[in-house]
């Protein structure tokens, strides 16, 4: 089984506003809809858990029942960063899954995710046993100085990547991480593929997409509309 996780556990305060980010409406739809249509439309996802901000669990099961998300099987309350917002969702799917089936960890706020970034998420993560959705390193980078506005080193930008979601792994894998990582006392990581790679694991990468963009300010809602304005120029042509 695969099952998809959608973290939507964030507050948005970068977004300066009362309601949380994931259920602001672009388009007469809230953007966490967006991102549970990509999933629900995928054929091999086949079940789906949402992490939730608390306080909005019955608003987001709503919204699922009114664009009929018929994947979504479990809603969870999100914890107070990703690592434990992640840890609450699979203590949910650790009670009805195998460990062998997979989980791609998402972005609640990455609602532009593509099926050929899904499927190729899936067949890495079979293959390999992970798979990190990143892409290429374009900009030229400089390593700032601590405590300073200065750099004083060239970072080869090849040897970069910029991750994004789904992350894909086994779920006894991550059940595996996330004890360890009790144990060792990690307990801020920002995402799954920095805890593997705390906890001294390789993963792999497979092809994400500038599209694929995570919504944080609000400079980033009006790239999110651009595109979907985009799609339905193609879909008139």
């Amino acid at each position: 089984m695969n099952v998809a996780m959608i973290i939507a556990g964030g507050r948005g305060a970068r977004m300066n506003q009362d309601i949380p980010k994931q259920f602001l409406n672009i388009c007469d739809k809230p953007v966490i809809i967006y991102t549970l249509q990509a999933f629900q439309a995928h054929p091999e996802i086949d079940a789906i858990l949402a992490v939730c901000i608390d306080g909005w669990q019955e608003m987001l099961k709503a919204y699922a029942h009114q664009f009929n998300i018929t994947k979504l099987k479990w809603v969870v309350t999100g914890g107070e960063n990703g690592q434990e917002s992640i840890h609450n969702g699979l203590a949910e799917l650790e009670k009805y899954c195998h460990e062998t089936d997979l989980v791609l960890v998402h972005d609640g706020i990455r609602p532009n995710v593509s099926q050929e970034i899904i499927s190729g998420c899936i067949a890495e993560c079979r293959l390999h046993g992970s798979a990190i959705t990143v892409i290429p390193c374009v900009e030229a980078m400089l390593l700032r100085k601590e405590d300073s506005g200065k750099s004083g080193e060239l970072i080869r930008r090849e040897l970069l990547a910029r991750t994004q979601t789904p992350q894909a792994f086994p779920l006894g894998k991550l059940l595996w991480a996330h004890q360890e990582a009790q144990r060792r006392g990690i307990n801020g990581s920002t995402a799954s593929c920095t805890l593997l790679v705390e906890l001294g694991e390789e993963v792999y990468f497979c092809p994400g997409s500038e599209k694929n963009i995570k919504i944080t300010t609000t400079e980033d809602m009006e790239i999110f509309k651009a595109l979907l304005m985009a799609k339905k120029d193609e879909w008139l042509k």
